[in-house]
């Protein structure tokens, strides 16, 4: 064949050639450790679990593959074991003022899937969605892939709660969700309850105005990291239309196995119908059947979490001796990450002279909030310790 003619999904194409801010540097950081040596390479790009998974979930994995009674690696229904459902309901029951079932959960690949399924359930072409900044960056695209139209709502840069006075603004007759994320992604800040119920009297205000739902979709894989006694307020105990995508990626550090689900809160209108929508858009997604071992693991260990203590180690050293040295940071109630002020207010540049010193972080940009670094916080202390010269040597050299 001469000079074939091909057509493709460009926007697939793009999306597969240009890779995440946060990949490229952390691919970038693999290629520095093969020429430099790993233990040279700072790298605080990905979100990716070093407490250690806890042994309760790693001894359930270990029986269940040596259990011959029953096929451990089968298929399971297509919203997922309903042992494993209940078992996730009664989780939900056992910790909140909300009347989970099994058949109000669907088990998922991870956050990923959840948030990408739960768009897909609920919008249609023209509908639009509501992010705050700073936010995790994949929402635009999944927000796009479900034929909808992606809103950010401009950072609250003083207490990074949420700028009301610009959501009022950008709510529409076409809004279909609003997408909430505590802990934040990349900030660390928990939204206190003052700012979710202000949130949804907004929301409740504009549902009776459009005389449609818009609904709360909560992301919450950073739910269990908080420190200090900090309490993350569950948006379904606030809001009727709320649908919370969940994820064990960083409670259980579990992120490779790809583990989590949807909870379509009962009180959510036409909740049934919300809840074969979502099933319908996990088989169209093909999103069925999510690993089946990871599922019984689960069932098996409702609420455990992993040991968060080291998480809290690592953002009190970081934090105190990056504002030591004159750095400007986002002081985080949860999560793992530290959002920290660029000295030169040029996020993106001062990454690239960090880069230098082989110090690997992610500028905001790409967060919706120019000007701000985001430093994952979830590697081994003794990193961290290392790089803390670093840190101070950058900042001096600017």
């Amino acid at each position: 064949m001469e000079n074939p003619s091909i057509n493709i999904n460009e926007n697939s194409c793009q999306l597969g050639t240009e890779r995440s801010v946060i990949r490229e540097i952390f691919e970038y950081g693999n290629m520095r450790a093969e020429k430099v040596g790993r233990e040279n390479v700072f790298d605080f790009s990905l979100g990716n679990p070093a407490v250690p998974t806890p042994d309760c979930i790693n001894q359930s994995i270990t029986r269940l593959v040596n259990d011959k009674s029953f096929n451990v690696h089968g298929y399971t229904s297509a919203q997922g074991a309903y042992d494993a459902r209940s078992s996730i309901a009664k989780n939900i029951r056992d910790r909140f003022a909300v009347n989970a079932q099994a058949d109000d959960i669907y088990i998922t690949c991870g956050a990923a899937a959840s948030l990408a399924i739960t768009l897909n359930a609920l919008c249609n072409p023209g509908d639009g969605v509501i992010a705050f900044a700073p936010y995790f960056p994949e929402y635009k695209v999944f927000v796009n892939a479900a034929g909808a139209e992606f809103t950010a709502v401009s950072a609250d840069t003083e207490h990074f709660q949420i700028d009301f006075a610009s959501l009022e603004k950008a709510i529409a007759p076409q809004t279909k969700a609003v997408i909430v994320n505590s802990p934040n992604n990349p900030s660390g800040v928990v939204l206190t309850e003052q700012t979710i119920t202000r949130l949804c009297e907004i929301l409740d205000k504009y549902s009776k105005q459009y005389n449609h739902p818009i609904y709360i979709i909560s992301d919450e894989p950073y739910r269990e990291l908080v420190y200090d006694g900090a309490s993350v307020p569950y948006i379904p105990e606030f809001y009727a239309d709320t649908i919370v995508c969940y994820s064990y990626s960083k409670s259980l550090s579990l992120a490779g196995e790809r583990i989590g689900y949807i909870f379509v809160s009962p009180k959510v209108v036409e909740s049934r119908r919300i809840y074969a929508a979502v099933c319908g858009a996990g088989r169209k997604l093909g999103y069925v059947c999510a690993p089946a071992l990871m599922q019984y693991a689960i069932a098996e260990n409702p609420g455990c979490v992993c040991d968060t203590e080291q998480y809290k180690i690592n953002r009190d050293l970081l934090y105190n001796a990056l504002t030591e040295y004159g750095y400007s940071c986002v002081y985080p109630d949860g999560a793992f990450y530290l959002f920290v002020k660029s000295p030169t207010g040029d996020s993106v540049s001062f990454c690239e002279f960090a880069k230098k010193y082989d110090l690997l972080l992610v500028p905001s940009d790409s967060f919706g909030c120019k000007g701000y670094m985001r430093v994952s916080y979830c590697v081994d202390t003794d990193m961290i310790r290392r790089a803390l010269p670093i840190f101070k040597k950058v900042i001096d050299s600017i």
